[in-house]
């Protein structure tokens, strides 16, 4: 694998990044005089140093794992009608499959120092990576909207909070475009540009952010648990809450579809860990970082999740599966302000994941990058 990947992007004669020298000199990227520079910038270079842990690979998939979809996609597994065995069965065979191939996605990009457009190159050639490349940036630009979407509800939640006479501006039905109101709008392009704000500052602030962001989720997450723990009773809280449907041999297509939707919640940074797991020191510290964030930390949160949304069907009499609306519940504005805060930095977390891989590319004309990545291929 090192010796394809360096045969990808030797230099072609006369095309030397020489001039370049100076402005990548203070950077962490290994640019040598007479690379290519049509298949080199400072994001697809190998690094000068890896210095990441096993914590900044646990705190990258916190933040990965910590947000409203996560919330509710781990609670809608509880939701198909299997047992909470069944259901456990399922998330710990599919997160294992995932450790399995992000260990495997993550060691060449940890040896060489490189993104995944460039260890692409090895097995598409360097103008076929273009392929993979392009798909999995139309599929950061879905990502991205989506979750971006999902924090902006939180945003609203807090504006509504503060100023509830903006409540004719969040109705879609009176000031709405394209399904979506004038409020949502503001809202929306609110947490676009935060999200962006951080991705413009580079790897090294992202790093800074998704290692205290995971934790924090935790601690509000628990917190929240706890109280309506304490509200409802443990003995009032039932783990199934689609109600028990299927038994036996009947239970196996639903544990399938779970393990499916398990795996396919994480295909997107799963397919891009070459860029986060090249920064690492050893991959040693990836694969330990992999096994605490992946296995341990899911199951947990998965856990946390579902009790959660449990324990709303005794203290408020329905069941909420948005972490969002449960806070919106509480009558408290600290418990609001904490609630929507949190899950909006979860949110801009998650998205920082798959979709802060550096800007460009494999394309032959690509240069020298100047700004560190928005999403993008």
């Amino acid at each position: 694998m090192n010796s394809a990947v360096t045969q990808a992007a030797a230099p072609l004669p006369g095309t030397g990044l020489a001039a370049d020298a100076g402005h990548v000199e203070h950077s962490n990227a290994l640019i040598k005089p007479g690379y290519d520079r049509r298949l080199t910038n400072e994001d697809l270079a190998p690094l000068k140093k890896q210095t990441w842990g096993q914590y900044n690979i646990f705190a990258f998939w916190m933040s990965d794992v910590h947000s409203v979809g996560g919330y509710i996609t781990a609670g809608s597994l509880f939701s198909l009608g299997l047992s909470s065995w069944q259901v456990l069965v399922s998330l710990l065979v599919g997160i294992v499959i995932v450790q399995f191939f992000c260990n495997l996605v993550a060691k060449p990009s940890q040896l060489t120092g490189t993104p995944y457009p460039v260890i692409c190159r090895a097995s598409f050639g360097v103008l076929g990576a273009n392929v993979p490349a392009v798909i999995r940036g139309l599929i950061a630009v879905a990502w991205y909207g989506i979750q971006t979407y999902l924090a902006s509800s939180a945003f609203m939640l807090l504006a509504l909070h503060f100023f509830p006479h903006l409540a004719p501006y969040a109705d879609v039905k009176l000031h709405g475009f394209v399904g979506l109101s004038a409020l949502g709008w503001v809202a929306f392009m609110t947490m676009w540009v935060l999200q962006a704000f951080v991705f413009w500052h580079g790897m090294e602030a992202i790093r800074r952010f998704i290692d205290w962001a995971g934790p924090a989720v935790y601690v509000v997450m628990a917190a929240l648990c706890g109280w309506l723990v304490w509200k409802a009773g443990w003995q009032n809280i039932d783990m199934n809450l689609g109600g028990l449907k299927f038994q036996g041999w009947e239970a196996l297509p639903v544990m399938l579809s779970a393990i499916a939707l398990v795996v396919s919640y994480f295909s997107g940074p799963m397919l891009n860990f070459g860029d986060f797991s090249r920064y690492a020191k050893s991959f040693n510290a990836v694969k330990k970082g992999n096994f605490w964030g992946l296995p341990v930390n899911f199951l947990f949160f998965s856990l946390l999740s579902v009790i959660t949304s449990a324990a709303t069907l005794p203290v408020f009499g329905e069941l909420i599966t948005d972490p969002v609306h449960t806070v919106a519940r509480i009558d408290s504005t600290t418990a609001v302000v904490l609630g929507a805060l949190t899950f909006m930095i979860a949110t801009i977390g998650i998205n920082i994941v798959p979709t802060s891989c550096r800007r460009p590319s494999t394309s032959p004309t690509a240069r020298p990058a100047r700004s560190a990545g928005a999403p993008a291929a």
